[in-house]
């Protein structure tokens, strides 16, 4: 099993890009979200970050570099978020054969869009408020991506050459939409408190040695019985 990486020794590198204005946070530190942290303490760690100091100069984790495309890659399946004209958020998991979650380049991932239940809440929802985020996990490495975008569906009637580039060869289901998403930001987060729970296929991998292991025994364990059952014939017959 590949080894575990802290999400935080990729976010951020430098005492630079620390100070850089995080685009993740910027988008989600509303008034709101900025009076939470000054009743609770936390303001000035976040002031540099979220633009309380001003949103002039350089921003970073606005656009997906190989770190968060190798992490997609690498996903069979992903939470996404919208939210109903009523207010309502709605979140799904939406799975798949692992990297079906495109990475198309720096600002835009895409999907193929299955046919499932039919209730269709966020494809609905995203014709009133394109706004979405995905949440991605790995909790066998305790690690997690968010990312802020917005949703465009395309139906695989009027793009069929867009809905055959996102399809997934080999995999049963019928495509009836191609979903792309303009990325606005990301954020890796702390690992901390994810439990770490394991795929079949990555278990598969850490028992692919025991079960090595346990074959060479188990023929070596052969060899010796057979041996010890000659020499008993052989002092019997002496």
């Amino acid at each position: 099993m590949a080894q575990t990486i802290s999400a935080w020794s990729i976010n951020p590198k430098t005492t630079q890009e620390a100070s850089m204005l995080h685009k993740y946070l910027e988008l989600a530190s509303t008034p709101a979200v900025k009076a939470a942290r000054e009743r609770y303490g936390s303001a000035a760690q976040y002031a540099k970050l979220d633009g309380t100091l001003g949103s002039d100069g350089p921003v970073r984790n606005d656009r997906l570099g190989p770190a968060e495309a190798e992490f997609i890659s690498g996903r069979d399946g992903f939470y996404l978020a919208t939210v109903s004209e009523t207010g309502w958020p709605y979140v799904q998991f939406r799975g798949g054969p692992t990297g079906f979650l495109r990475v198309l380049d720096g600002h835009t991932l895409g999907y193929a869009d299955f046919r499932g239940n039919r209730q269709y809440v966020s494809i609905g929802n995203s014709t009133v408020n394109d706004r979405m985020s995905l949440f991605l996990m790995d909790y066998a490495h305790q690690r997690r991506l968010k990312i802020f975008g917005r949703m465009q569906v395309v139906d695989a009637r009027d793009d069929s050459a867009l809905a055959e580039t996102l399809s997934v060869p080999g995999y049963p289901g019928r495509v009836e939409r191609a979903v792309l998403i303009e990325v606005e930001a990301f954020d890796w987060n702390c690992p901390q408190h994810i439990t770490p729970r394991f795929t079949e296929a990555e278990i598969g991998d850490v028992l692919a040695t025991v079960r090595n292991e346990l074959a060479s025994l188990r023929a070596e364990n052969d060899r010796l019985r057979l041996e010890r059952e000659l020499l008993s014939r052989q002092l019997a017959d002496a």
